[in-house]
């Protein structure tokens, strides 16, 4: 097994034409529509570890430059600044080839006119291996793949299924005994009920081997189940890094905030006032005592909260610490696995997520009153996107 260290890399493209124009991420995570000219950073000076034996996820949205950040570590893209370290060693004068890479792409990539047979052994042929060893190394592979694999080797990638396909793929990974797993985005293609199957059985290979391995994603569902830490990208460069769970709860800065987690954060504008107390659109409510030391009086900031801190509540006494808004329900989606409800609400203050029990009787168009807990608030300065304090 092998820890991976990714040393100020940096990948630029070359400048677009100058009658065209690009896109930009701003710092909410929306896209903005810049003028060109200027060089294109698909990398900008990142820093990132692997530790042996762990898998790291990397997530952001498209065109942050996930999928080059996994072809740089491979070795497919060459024209980069910085270092690949394996184990310390510097990658830069090493192939593709002699990396010790087991790669499992989206679209399979699997060789057509060759039978399953012949694509797990093509790599030993490259080699010039001999038959009892290559197929020695198919016999332990189609072990490690389980019930049905071995069926896979008579066929045609043709006539397999996706799921069929990707689990020969992958399996093309496994028999090169790797040192290290690299995924982009291999699910993709499945549906839910394959997705799922398939997850599981990399995940079962990922925990039996300890493999390092790198794992590029959209689905937040992999990144949680799958990884031992994530890493958040946008626009080239790393937000955060560290397990999903954590950052879920304490983003570093507004667009984490906003991308990471399903529903992702709530977040609305406000503004610091001189005694301590935060306009949430016109209500004053008491500014957390954490955040007493990191704020500056009159400070624009934005308020964030999780979905699961906000609940639909009927009218009745005020609790403490609460904050409450009303608003008009818009959308509401049941997660029957959660046994909850989420609400999508309308009101002045702004739109947020809510959730009630899932058999409330909740309906489009209703009007609803939400309880907002104070002491799950988060500040993010709102020209820098920073988070304020340590809570």
């Amino acid at each position: 097994m092998a820890t991976i260290q990714l040393v100020d890399v940096t990948k630029t493209f070359a400048t677009p034409p100058a009658t065209s124009t690009r896109r930009r991420e701003t710092m909410s995570g929306d896209d903005a529509t810049v003028p060109a000219g200027g060089p294109v950073h698909a990398l900008d000076h990142i820093n990132l570890t692997i530790p042996q034996g762990q898998t790291m996820v990397i997530v952001g949205p498209s065109g942050c430059g996930k999928s080059t950040l996994l072809r740089i570590v491979a070795g497919l893209e060459r024209e980069y600044t910085g270092q690949i370290r394996y184990d310390e060693r510097p990658m830069e004068a090493v192939p593709p080839g002699e990396r010790k890479i087991g790669m499992v792409f989206q679209n399979y990539a699997l060789y057509p006119h060759f039978e399953g047979h012949g694509n797990l052994s093509f790599f030993f042929r490259l080699r010039k291996a001999t038959d009892a060893e290559t197929e020695e190394r198919i016999r332990i592979t189609s072990e490690i793949m389980g019930f049905g694999f071995r069926q896979l080797l008579a066929r045609k990638p043709g006539t397999l299924s996706g799921g069929q396909q990707q689990r020969l793929a992958i399996g093309r990974a496994i028999v090169r005994n790797p040192e290290l797993f690299l995924f982009d985005e291999p699910l993709s293609n499945l549906d839910a009920k394959l997705r799922m199957q398939t997850r599981v059985e990399i995940k079962r290979l990922l925990q039996r081997f300890g493999i390092t391995a790198l794992y590029v994603t959209h689905d937040q569902v992999e990144a949680m189940a799958l990884s031992d830490q994530v890493a958040v990208m946008r626009a080239g460069r790393v937000e955060q890094v560290g397990r999903f769970q954590a950052i879920v709860q304490q983003p570093a800065n507004r667009f984490v905030a906003g991308f990471l987690g399903s529903p992702p954060m709530n977040l609305f504008d406000g503004v610091l006032l001189q005694d301590g107390q935060l306009t949430f659109g016109m209500v004053p409510v008491p500014l957390p005592s954490i955040y007493h030391a990191a704020a500056v009086a009159g400070q624009d900031v934005t308020v964030g909260i999780r979905p699961e801190a906000v609940r639909v509540v009927a009218d009745g006494a005020p609790a403490a610490d609460t904050l409450y808004l009303q608003g008009t329900a818009d959308v509401v989606e049941p997660d029957f696995g959660r046994q909850i409800q989420w609400v999508h609400i309308r009101s002045e203050v702004g739109d947020f997520v809510a959730t009630a029990p899932v058999d409330e009787p909740i309906f489009a168009g209703h009007l609803v009153k939400a309880a907002l807990d104070l002491h799950q608030l988060h500040l993010f300065d709102s020209q820098s996107g920073d988070r304020l304090g340590s809570p």
